[in-house]
């Protein structure tokens, strides 16, 4: 398997493998990890998620400010 299709693969796992209702912080560690393997499209997705599935979580405070700093890039 192509190595971008296996961390999509994953994404698609850590996401879907919460118990609780608020999975911001899940999403928001795939975000980073996204990010820091340079996957910035993938990232930019994740912490748009974020904000949209979760707007007052504190993930969603660290998405849009992340997404703010990706802006420049």
């Amino acid at each position: 398997m192509p190595r971008s299709c296996a961390w999509i693969a994953l994404t698609v796992v850590l996401l879907g493998s919460g118990c609780g209702p608020d999975q911001s912080a899940q999403w928001l560690e795939t975000a980073q990890f996204e990010e820091r393997q340079t996957n910035l499209t993938h990232a930019r997705e994740l912490y748009e998620d974020i904000i949209r599935q979760y707007p007052d979580s504190p993930a969603a405070k660290t998405a849009r400010a992340r997404l703010a700093e990706l802006a420049g890039k």
